[in-house]
């Protein structure tokens, strides 16, 4: 049995670590120490296949990967699609292979979607719907998705949580728990790249994508952020057909934009509802902090009216305002060919590690900003984001996941307006809109003016009775300043030990050795046959050795003590 691991999650923990084995020898795992990842006193059975994968150089180790995550299951592709925004951690060729990653399964029998939607809604389909299709039109690790009409004669579609999907994902999540905090204390990568950490930014996005209910709060925050762009659409939720794991929504009716020919894209005016997608998406990112994850064309509907609505918004992040004003100066610093500007700030956004290199990581960022402001208009944000993560990785710097995820939502913006509109500027649109942007991010809000209003008033109310204080101890000879550093006092009396120790440790040495050369002194008084004088010096070397090594032990258990109920008590 291999230790911690429960007996129901076996066979989950052994694909998982077959699928490691498979790929310790490809370029996926280099350096991860991968002899080290065992756990237990005994290896599991079955779990080489004889198919392991080479070093990559044949180019198709990076899809063959993608295609074994889809086999594992609804939480390995979902896992899959985040780590293909990792740009730092994994290289080029598996983060576009892991973005190609289809969601895409067998749909599951219309009884069981019909025992779903009439548990979760607590009536029957005919009651709540005057059409209900049983056919999906699509379907996804996670749920499925049909059409419908409701009573009002409304057109909708309805997607349906997997049944027991909760379930498959708890204890999957259950089992790379275990493997990351594990490769977490034992691996180098674990410490190097903080596995756990990484899982639990998995975990928390993984749930919120369970959970219907959130994804229609993200469906009614867009439509308000879109609210003062005509050109674009957010489907509306309809809260009272949705729990946690049935969500209806308006039905568009229209085609992805990557269904669009050379021919449908000449009858459509694309640059207005290209400058409107970049323009809000950047101020959604920018100013409002909320990051749609997955805006790839797929998700970008052209509606029948020529609007474009934006699809499957389950994957929402938000960003800290630290990192929108960080990203804000370093679009601003990569649009003016500032390399050193933008390797401060991405210093200051990053976490170093081991191996982190200060002076070829300036050099690499200056270089790449350079080549950027020589393409001119043509440069992507989104892609100079990507490789600025990719560079920051490669030199021991780790970025913050929200950088990665802006880089590739601009980086799947970017291929969307190239498609619909091959003449757009993403560069200009940026250098035109973050101007505004970074003006809207001075404003401060209502509550922020409150609370800065209140600060105020406690410090104008308290500044005279300080001041006063401070300045009766001054008049007074009574001030003082207090400085938190080495504390002077302990530290000599820890040098003062040490030196006792020293000496009296040097005293009983040499009185050892002048003992041994007393044994040829030739004297009549002896003790067992040797010189009395010789054996009164062993005598003495022997107590005084016993006191000492006893006085060390009883201090140091006593310092030991006296901290661990310093820690207690803090």
């Amino acid at each position: 049995m291999i230790a911690g691991v429960n007996s129901s999650h076996r066979s989950r923990y052994a694909d998982l670590v077959r699928l490691l084995l498979r790929y310790r020898r490809s370029d996926l795992l280099s350096g991860a120490g991968l002899d080290e990842f065992v756990i237990g006193d005994a290896p599991v059975d079955g779990l080489s296949d004889g198919t392991d994968v080479p070093d990559g150089s044949d180019g198709t180790t990076a899809e063959r990967f993608a295609a074994d995550l889809e086999e594992m299951g609804p939480t390995y592709i979902k896992m899959g699609q985040l780590l293909s925004t990792r740009f730092d951690l994994l290289p080029p060729a598996y983060t576009q292979a892991l973005t190609r990653l289809q969601d895409t399964v067998e749909p599951f029998p219309f009884e069981e979607v019909r025992e779903i939607v009439e548990s979760e809604l607590g009536a029957r389909i005919k009651d709540l719907f005057a059409e209900f299709s049983e056919e999906p039109i699509a379907a996804a690790s996670l749920g499925q998705v049909h059409r419908a009409v409701t009573r009002t004669g409304r057109d909708v579609v309805v997607k349906v949580q997997r049944p027991d999907v909760r379930e498959t994902i708890r204890d999957d999540m259950e089992v790379l728990g275990k493997l990351a905090d594990t490769a977490d204390k034992r691996t180098s990568v674990g410490r190097q790249y903080g596995l756990g950490q990484l899982l639990e930014q998995f975990r928390r996005s993984l749930v919120g994508e369970l959970d219907y209910r959130r994804e229609a709060k993200n469906l009614l925050r867009f439509i308000d952020l879109t609210r003062d762009y005509d050109l674009l659409v957010v489907p509306e939720p309809l809260l009272q057909l949705t729990t946690s794991r049935v969500l209806t929504m308006e039905r568009m009716e229209g085609r992805k934009v990557t269904d669009l020919g050379p021919l449908a894209l000449i009858e459509l005016d694309s640059r207005p509802i290209v400058e409107q997608l970049f323009r809000c998406y950047l101020r959604m990112i920018l100013d409002e902090g909320l990051l749609h994850a997955d805006p790839h064309p797929g998700n970008l509907l052209v509606t029948d009216d020529g609007r474009l609505a934006l699809l499957d918004l389950g994957m929402v992040a938000t960003v800290p305002p630290r990192v929108q004003s960080h990203v804000v100066k370093l679009l601003l610093a990569i649009s003016d060919g500032d390399g050193e500007e933008a390797a401060r700030i991405l210093a200051d956004m990053g976490h170093p590690i081991d191996g982190y290199d200060a002076a070829a990581f300036r050099d690499a960022v200056s270089h790449l900003v350079s080549e950027s402001v020589s393409s001119g208009a043509d440069v992507q944000a989104g892609s100079v984001l990507v490789e600025l993560s990719r560079i920051s990785g490669a030199h021991g710097l780790r970025p913050p996941a929200e950088m990665s995820m802006i880089g590739k939502a601009l980086l799947n913006l970017d291929q969307a307006t190239v498609h619909l509109d091959p003449y757009f500027a993403p560069a200009e649109a940026i250098r035109e809109n973050v101007a505004e942007i970074f003006a809207s991010s001075l404003k401060t809000s209502p509550s922020g003016l409150l609370a800065a209003a209140i600060e105020t008033k406690e410090f104008t109310a308290q500044l005279p009775r300080r001041a006063n204080r401070i300045l009766d101890n001054l008049a007074q000879g009574e001030f003082t300043l207090h400085v938190e550093a080495i504390d002077e006092h302990r530290l000599h009396l820890v040098l003062q030990r040490i030196a006792n120790r020293l000496t009296l440790g040097l005293i009983i040495a040499a009185t050892i050795i002048g003992a041994a050369m007393m044994m040829r002194v030739e004297t009549d008084a002896r003790i067992l046959g040797f010189p009395a004088i010789a054996m009164a010096f062993f005598v003495f070397a022997v107590v005084a050795g016993t006191a000492l090594a006893v006085h060390i032990f009883r201090t140091d258990e006593k310092v030991a003590r006296t901290a661990r109920h310093d820690n207690g008590a803090g």
